[in-house]
């Protein structure tokens, strides 16, 4: 099973690729992901999908590893 960035790299080049994946993926990620990886993500996971443009850019701040519960870099997927 990959790993969320693999997984994520997969999806951006799918999109890339793929127009009518990219829709979908704007639309309904979740099951956008279900039918072109196979890989069901959690119902307590918020996933939004947001496409930059030439005047859009998005920073995304990961989680603080030190916030985690048990401390530790959660691994493959949502687990």
């Amino acid at each position: 099973m990959p790993t969320k960035q693999e997984l994520g790299q997969q999806i951006i080049e799918k999109a890339w690729a793929d127009a009518q994946f990219k829709q979908q993926l704007l639309a309904d990620p979740k099951a956008a992901i279900k039918d072109a990886f196979n890989v069901d993500v959690p119902a307590n996971i918020n996933l939004q999908v947001l496409e930059e443009t030439e005047d859009s850019y998005y920073l995304v701040l990961p989680q603080n590893p030190a916030s985690v519960d048990d401390g530790s870099v959660k691994g493959p997927m949502w687990d």
